[in-house]
Formats: structure tokens, sequence, C-alpha cells
């Protein structure tokens, strides 16, 4: 028999998620800081301070009509997890549906949860033209995002460490930095804002360069990098990284993508000296050869049709989209339409393998993950030596990521399970591309760079796009970015709430 939640669930819920919301509000006041001491855009201020009112006033209230009702449990932290992306998705749109540059407020939501899901895939009209202030609220959501809406409260606002610790496994994390959950979460921030710091710095210096202005450098180095690093496609201009015509600015865009797909355990143990790590880590090791795999089909494909005859070119075109793709970044130094147009068949599906593998696990990055790759080829090489050698052989199955691991049926049954989860998405998506006409591979890409939060288009994401296709791929980014489990969480809250007893 299915119980049916009671009020001290829905109590528990509520009163988490208003304080997410409160914190989601906190955010908006700095674009509108910005705006107003730094791009003197006082229209835009406006919009920022309504956005950022709301969400604070609807976090305060909820949290106060729902008062804390006992101890946080695991189930209660998944739909709390679930619900914050929404409800962020929903409060993060007010200011960007009031610029007046997008076609409804669906089409803000979906940008906005393109961001927060560090997806990139755009509906914007007239990006060149899009104020600062809304721009820089483009590309804090991915910041935002990439370290986790809900690692905000557990940061600052939440406290407990069990209630913390449930919320933080609940957005897809297992790995702690440091004794406990809370000093974790600020870690993963501390590394993060260095991050900036540093790469806003590079980014700086190249767009200096390159011959941009130094405040025009400095606000595209501060968007292109957070972007870059927390996995996004999102740029100032429309013709995205195409828009800056220079190899330099691209080789720095593609050290900071694949920075931002690696596990931050990873760069904290680097941090800490232990550079050996990158080399004994199953997951980097898988990352590295899926990379040369996938790069070479993607070359073999172009190759064969001429698209890029020189080396240069094959770099920037090729290998840049192979990182981008296969990082779930989503940075683009072509034109959507030339993916179909130009690249062939052969070459769209390399590079829907590397969207669909994804990035590092603990990381900005989206997709299946490396680690999950990983786990299932050691667990298939173990089997195959089960069935060579002796009957009474005994064979264990380890691993090494961060520490030694030993991979028992039950883990690979839920990487199984996840990575089903996973083509499912990819197939939902593709399914719903066809039903509205578009080509099985065109509908394919689409589908996995939306679910695998990558933000490639072959050209079907556009304001013009039907409604029902928004919705999937805003479910596809959601669902992705959490990577399913705290999404079946609230389908069975919902169902328990419907049906139980």
């Amino acid at each position: 028999m299915i119980l049916r939640p009671q009020a001290g669930d829905i109590r528990n819920i509520g009163y988490y998620l208003g304080r997410i919301i409160f914190c989601v509000g906190i955010t908006m006041f700095v674009p509108a800081a910005a705006g107003l001491f730094l791009f003197r855009e006082t229209v835009p201020v406006c919009d920022f301070l309504l956005g950022a009112d709301t969400a604070v006033l609807s976090g305060l209230l909820l949290s106060r009509l729902c008062r804390r009702h006992g101890e946080l449990r695991a189930a209660q932290a998944m739909v709390v997890v679930s619900l914050s992306w929404l409800a962020a998705m929903a409060f993060g749109a007010i200011p960007l549906y009031l610029s007046g540059h997008y076609n409804s407020f669906l089409d803000t939501c979906f940008e906005t949860m393109s961001g927060f899901t560090t997806t990139g895939l755009t509906l914007v009209l007239d990006l060149d033209h899009l104020s600062r202030t809304h721009n820089l609220w483009r590309h804090l959501g991915p910041f935002i995002g990439g370290q986790g809406i809900a690692i905000v409260a557990v940061s600052f606002l939440v406290g407990g460490s069990s209630g913390a610790w449930k919320i933080y496994l609940g957005e897809a994390r297992d790995e702690k930095l440091a004794p406990n959950v809370v000093n974790t979460a600020r870690l993963i921030w501390l590394i993060s804002i260095v991050y900036l710091v540093a790469g806003t710095a590079v980014m700086w210096l190249v767009g200096v360069y390159i011959g941009m202005a130094p405040d025009s450098a400095l606000f595209h180095g501060m968007c292109i990098f957070m972007a870059g690093f927390d996995t996004a496609g999102f740029a100032p201009q429309s013709q995205n990284i195409l828009y800056y015509h220079s190899l330099p600015f691209e080789i720095s865009t593609i050290v900071f993508m694949v920075l931002g797909s690696l596990n931050f355990n990873l760069h904290y143990r680097i941090w800490k000296g232990s550079f050996r790590e990158v080399w004994k880590n199953l997951e980097t090791r898988t990352l590295l050869l899926s990379v040369l795999l996938v790069s070479l089909l993607v070359m073999a494909g172009l190759k064969h049709l001429g698209v890029y005859p020189g080396a240069v070119a094959m770099f920037r075109k090729g290998f840049f989209h192979v990182i981008s793709a296969h990082t779930t970044t989503g940075y683009m130094t072509v034109y959507s339409g030339q993916f179909v147009r130009d690249w062939g068949d052969f070459a769209l599906a390399g590079m829907v393998i590397a969207m669909g593998l994804g990035g590092c696990a603990c990381s900005t990055a989206g997709g299946i993950k490396m680690l999950r790759v990983g786990a299932i080829c050691k667990a298939v090489t173990e089997d195959i030596k089960k069935l060579i050698l002796p009957e009474h052989s005994v064979v264990v199955q380890k691993f090494y990521h961060i520490k030694t691991m030993f991979l028992d049926d039950r883990q690979v049954r839920n990487i199984l399970i996840v990575t089903l989860g996973y083509l499912f998405l990819y197939g939902l998506g593709t399914l719903a591309g066809v039903w509205y006409g578009y080509p099985f591979l065109q509908a394919l890409f689409e589908s996995t760079s939306a679910a695998a939060n990558v933000g490639l288009s072959c050209g079907i994401t556009d304001p013009g796009m039907p409604v029902l296709l928004k919705l999937v791929y805003i479910v596809e980014m959601w669902a992705g970015r959490l990577e399913l489990m705290s999404v079946f969480a609230l389908f069975g809250f919902a169902a328990a709430f419907l049906k139980g007893r």
C-alpha cells in the first residue's frame, strides 16, 4: 500500500523550497548592482529589482507558512531539489521576460532553464542588442547552476548537516571535499570563484590582444569564462565564439571547457599537489580515450567530405566542436545550419556520441558521465575475465577514482539504470522532433544536446519551434541536470499524493 504524504511532509518541503527561492532572489541583486554602478542601465536594473523582490518575498512567505517539521528525509530532499530548479526557472525568467527580447514567458523559462542547467540552447531575440545587465544574468545563471542551485542554500541558509547532506545528494553529487557537507559546498564555491578571477583575467588579456576595448574585453571575458568553465554554451553575441575570429581566443576557451568538465574533487586534489590523480583516475583516462576515439570519427567524416582541408581549420572547426560536445559546453565556431549542410551524417553521428557520453561526475558537465562509462567498461572486462579464467579463480572488480573503489553488482545495476534513463531521455526528444517533421539524425542531435545539457544546435532550437517541443526540451534539460533520480522522486511523491491512502 502506498502511503499518502502527510501535512508535515508538505510543510518540510515548502520550508526548504522557500529558503532556496529566497536565495535565487538574492542572486538577482548581483546583475542589478552591476547594471546600476557599472553599466549605467536604469531600465534593466528595475527589471531585476522587480524579479528579486518577487522571489525574495515569495521565498520568505513560503518558508514562513511552511514551518520546518522534523528532520528532512531523503525522499523529501529530492522533491525539494526537483522543485527548486523549476522554481528557479520561473522566478529567474522574470527579468529576462521584462527585457522585451523574448516572444513569450515560456521562451524566457526555456532560456533560464537552459542557463541554470548549463545547457546553453537559446531562444533570445536580437541578442546583439540585449542590455549588458540582462546578458550578465544569462551568464551568471550557468555559474550558479553549475555549482548547484540547492548548493547555494546548503552553503549559506539551510544549516543542519543531515538535511544539507540530503539536499546535496539530491543534486546528483556525492563526494566530500571536507568533513561536512556545508564546508564541502563552500569549497566548491571557493574553487569556482578562484577560477572565475583567474579565467576572467586570461580572457580579458586575450580580448585586449585581439583588439577589443578594455571594458568590452573584460565583460566578454567574464561572460565567456563563466559559461565556458560551467560548460554552458551562452555567449554575449549571436555568433557565439565565431564572433571573435581568433585562434588564441578559441584555444583559451578549450582549456576552460576541459577544466569545467573535470570532477571538483579532482580539482581539489590537484590544488593540494596530487598531480598524479589525473593519470591514475579511471574517469579522466576514460575521458581522454573517448575524446580521442570520437575525434577520429568526426575528423574522418569531415576529411571524407573535404569540408576543412587544412590542419588549422580542422582544429578550429572539427576538434573544437568535439571538445565542446564532449565537455557538454556547447560553444560554436560555425553556424548551426552548417552542421546539417556541410558536416554530413557520419561526423554528426560522432558529435551525438560525444554529447551523449558527456564529461565527468561531480562537475558542471552533463551527459551519462565518464565515470559511469568507465565503470561499465570495467565491469564488462572483469566479466570476460571470469569466463576465460578457471572456475576457482577469484576476480575482484576495482578501479581508482580519487581512491581505490570496489565495483559490486548493486553499483553496476544503479549505473545501468541511470544510463538507460539518459538513453530514454535522448529517445523521448528525438521522437518529439520526428513527430514535428524534423529528420531523425537532426532530431536526435538536438534532443541529445538538450538532455545532456550541451547547447549545440543544428537549427531546430528556434523561437518559432512548436510549443510542445519547447516543453519537451525543458523537461529534458531539467531531468538531465538532476540525473533523473530526484525527478523520479518528485513523480513518485505526486503519485503517492494522488493515489496513496
